[in-house]
């Protein structure tokens, strides 16, 4: 979720209760605050910027391509590196990036690196909850117009089925979901992009942050009833018990918050319906801007499908409202076809977790729908040529 306070056309920070509830002229107000924030010009950046990687300025309404993230709560990479005594540009320049793109959580990066910057992070800093660090720095204003729709939700439910449906304007690298199983709820985060780096220390954090997030809404004091993570057990556990102030559960399948589904209902503190509809109409703006790629809106969906339900191509072409045919149609157009993504999508789940936790192979075979851990070990050796055990064992590779 690796995805900035408002700021008034001058550049002095504006509080959306200030400036929303301030008596008359509440639509004037709310409408200069929400132009302020998701500006409908697009020229904006800082205009003596040369990135060294291919990277998209400041500016929310453009087109976010796949594989591609807003900054936001990755903009506290930096100042987590100062808190080490790192300076953070040479580190950041190693991973192909601009340092100053991080003076603006608006900016967009690729994806993949995000997750070679994170590489680095942790290298340097020798500490291997650095993406934790990372993510327990920010709040839910880093989660950008994302995060100020659900401040102004009605309830936590609204608020999280918002992020839910919309993290996809700001993060084309991973994908959330929310399901309720009984009385409690489950909200995870899935990196779905192909060979992504520090998947864990994403994870980690983005965890971290949706936290943060949900103690604004709910009150400082709320604790989630467990947290569930997709990496090897740290030899300090401190950190994430002292965070999250919950029982933490590692080497999980999936990042994810369990807490009770009663708490969907808490209204949410000082939420105006008229800034929500504001808000909801520019992401609607933004979501059609920014169009849609066939073959990523079918990773999304397979990455939040696959280790829980097996996904066919008809229920697929069902959950994108189109028949099969016209699937196989649009895929051959683009010359890549349904099983050749699924494929690749159980590849990619299976490296993070061989790659990232101690999780079995007769566990992973079966969270990826295989009957038997054998098919798993013939198809994972298709797709890279060694086994996953060998492969787990001969370094990682990415």
């Amino acid at each position: 979720m690796f995805v900035d306070d408002a700021c008034d056309p001058h550049g002095a920070a504006v509080s959306y209760r200030e400036v929303v509830l301030n008596g008359s002229g509440i639509g004037e107000a709310a409408m200069t605050t929400i132009n302020s924030i998701v500006p409908l010009s697009t020229n904006v950046g800082r205009e003596n910027s040369i990135p060294t990687q291919p990277t998209i300025p400041a500016g929310p309404g453009r087109m976010l391509p796949p594989g591609h993230i807003h900054l936001g709560v990755a903009k506290e990479i930096a100042p987590t590196l100062c808190d080490f005594g790192i300076d953070p540009d040479p580190v950041i320049s190693e991973a192909g990036l601009d340092p100053s793109l991080f003076d603006d959580g608006a900016n967009v990066i690729p994806h993949a690196s995000l997750g070679r910057l994170l590489t680095l992070c942790v290298a340097r800093t020798h500490c291997q909850h650095f993406g934790l660090l990372v993510g327990q720095r920010a709040t839910i204003l880093s989660l950008g117009m994302v995060g100020r729709l659900m401040q102004h939700s009605d309830t936590v439910g609204d608020a999280m089925r918002a992020l839910v449906s919309n993290l996809s304007i700001q993060n084309r690298g991973a994908v959330p979901s929310l399901t309720t199983l009984g009385e409690t709820v489950l909200f995870s985060f899935l990196v779905y992009q192909p060979k992504a780096e520090s998947a864990d220390q994403i994870s980690d954090g983005s965890i971290a942050v949706t936290v943060n997030a949900l103690r604004a809404l709910c009150g400082s004091e709320w604790n989630p009833i467990e947290v569930l993570l997709p990496r090897v057990a740290p030899a300090d556990k401190e950190p994430y018990r002292r965070h999250f102030r919950a029982p933490v559960r590692f080497n999980q399948e999936t990042a994810s918050i369990v807490f009770p589904a009663s708490d969907l209902n808490c209204r949410v503190a000082g939420a105006d319906p008229f800034v929500r509809g504001l808000l909801e109409e520019r992401i609607q703006q933004m979501k059609r801007t920014q169009g849609s790629v066939l073959s990523d809106d079918i990773r999304r969906l397979l990455r939040s499908r696959l280790t829980s339900q097996h996904c066919s191509a008809d229920e697929i072409a069902d959950l994108l409202a189109m028949h099969r045919r016209t699937l196989s149609r649009r895929l051959k157009g683009s010359g890549m076809g349904y099983r050749a993504i699924t494929n690749e999508m159980r590849f990619e789940i299976a490296r993070q977790l061989l790659q990232d936790t101690e999780v079995p192979l007769g566990q992973i075979a079966a969270a990826l729908g295989y009957s038997e851990a054998s098919a798993f070990t013939r198809a994972f050796r298709r797709w890279s040529g060694q086994t996953p055990t060998a492969w787990r064992y001969a370094g990682h590779p990415n």
